[in-house]
């Protein structure tokens, strides 16, 4: 996420967090609609799974029950819902309801990328904000919001070579580089790849293609073309979804398909939910804020002075890579009228052992974390985890959400909670990390997200204190990395970094 755009959105009230479910079985509903049972839409419901015991996606509960099987329309493998993965983009069929459940009619799940990765490259910065991937040529940004499962965040942060091939979920980006919601290593199988992107150089005579680095060979008596697409129409196809077989740089494709960008297409109903990155910033139609659009993949996001906007967020804040929430109903086959749109990026983070939890809040390291029905809890590696069996002063914790501030309580209200696989050594467990909006500063204390920490003594990176009291004085958003120790019921500070306002 860009670093101008997260510092204007730092102070910002998300209504409901991304991912996950309070267990498996669910949690208590969603914080989407009033709990009145009244049907809300009916047609696609599109976004990350976050979690089971039926499907949840963009915050509802789907019911599958009336699907035989529970089968999933998918060539990738995936097969029933018990395939399915928290992260993993889904298409839902079927309608919602205002009291956060739904019945799903249709499952429709299909993989952006399936095969080697070329490299591994960790954030530059050395801050651990992500890591990005190349699979096949193209680019693919992990971070901590990302599921991953078959290794670990932490070993793609070391740059460790993966041998090897990966199943990529992601949201395809403005600039043609992906952003992962999930990634999996699977078992090395080049006769069922799966590569998505830009197409060149286009010899129909020679039945061929380019997708970045990978040449692309068809047999046009045996390929099968999906989604009304035909051999002609490859001259002028931007993106295009190849699947088959691949021997050094060239792929030879059993299926040519139109891009992921088909998850958002009309159906019979005319009523849309989708979770995706912002490809084209907003832009008013006139001189008033209001009316205008943006565009997510080839679809016109359309605002009118009757979108319901998620608290604090603002038309201005609605700029290519940002993650939202879009709730409307189709005016055209591209044009979508937006009825609600809700942010769905991170801006607070905090790590250490919990000290305490009860009624779906704990505590670490002073900060308070509340617990939503879709708050995503895992363990590293990619097991299950509940808000019931976490971990008490024995294990770090590490959660990426949303600060959120009601009179003046200040928390996280958690996006994703990661558990480590083995508990802390005994000298861990004082220690903590946060990332936050800094709320005030003198020369003995700072307080971020709630917490008044002790920075008398502290270590400021790059000798920054006077930088960072000037910023804040002159009202601007600062943002602080902490590093800090419990003492009994105080906290001190160890290290103080200023986040810097370039991109990350």
């Amino acid at each position: 996420m860009k670093r101008h755009l997260r510092n204007r959105i730092v102070g910002l009230a998300a209504g409901t967090v991304t991912f996950g479910v309070i267990s498996a079985c669910g949690g208590g509903g969603s914080d989407l609609g009033i709990a009145d049972g009244g049907i809300r839409g009916t047609g696609s419901s599109v976004g990350p799974v976050s979690g089971f015991g039926s499907v949840f996606v963009n915050g509802v509960k789907f019911n599958t029950d009336s699907i035989p099987n529970q089968e999933v329309e998918s060539d990738d493998g995936i097969e029933f819902e018990t395939d399915l993965r928290k992260g993993m983009i889904l298409r839902i069929e079927g309608q919602w309801r205002d009291d956060g459940t739904g019945t799903a009619d249709q499952l429709i799940y299909d993989d952006t990328l399936r095969g080697p990765v070329d490299q591994v490259v960790a954030d530059p910065s050395g801050a651990g904000d992500f890591a990005t991937l190349t699979v096949m040529g193209q680019s693919v940004r992990v971070n901590r919001q990302t599921f991953v499962r078959g290794t670990t965040y932490a070993t793609l942060l070391s740059a460790a070579a993966i041998t090897e091939h990966v199943r990529v979920s992601a949201w395809r980006q403005a600039d043609g580089s992906y952003r992962a919601g999930y990634i999996e290593t699977i078992a090395v199988d080049a006769t069922d790849v799966e590569l998505e992107g830009q197409v060149s150089a286009v010899d129909v005579e020679q039945n061929r293609f380019t997708i970045g680095t990978i040449t692309v060979e068809y047999d046009e008596d045996s390929v099968s073309f999906g989604s009304g697409l035909t051999e002609p129409a490859l001259g002028t196809a931007t993106i295009l979804e190849v699947e088959g077989s691949l021997a050094g740089n060239v792929l030879t494709a059993s299926t040519i398909d139109r891009a992921d960008g088909r998850r958002f297409s009309r159906n019979a109903g005319e009523d849309i939910q989708l979770t995706a990155t912002i490809d084209a910033s907003y832009t008013a139609s006139g001189t008033a804020a209001r009316p205008g659009e943006f565009r997510i993949g080839e679809q016109t996001i359309r605002v009118t002075d009757a979108t319901e906007l998620d608290d604090d967020l603002e038309v201005s804040d609605l700029n290519e890579g940002l993650l939202v929430q879009v709730e409307g109903e189709f005016l055209s086959d591209n044009v979508i009228e937006a009825e609600k749109i809700e942010l769905r990026d991170g801006n607070a983070k905090v790590d250490g052992v919990i000290t305490s939890a009860a009624d779906n809040v704990f505590l670490i390291g002073g900060v308070e974390v509340r617990v939503l029905s879709t708050t995503a809890f895992t363990v590293e590696g990619g097991f299950d985890m509940s808000f019931e069996t976490l971990p008490i002063g024995t294990t770090t914790v590490e959660v990426e959400g949303v600060e959120k501030q009601q009179g003046t309580d200040v928390f996280i209200e958690a996006l994703k909670v990661q558990v480590d696989d083995e508990a802390a050594a005994a000298e861990d467990r004082i220690q903590y990390k946060l990332e936050g909006k800094l709320a005030a500063i003198s020369p003995g204390a700072i307080t971020i997200l709630g917490v008044t920490i002790d920075a008398a003594s502290t270590s400021y990176a790059d000798n920054s204190q006077a930088e960072i009291t000037s910023r804040f004085g002159n009202g601007e958003v600062v943002i602080l990395k902490v590093e800090y120790v419990r003492d009994g019921d105080s906290f001190t500070a160890v290290e103080i970094e200023l986040e810097d306002n370039d991109d990350d």
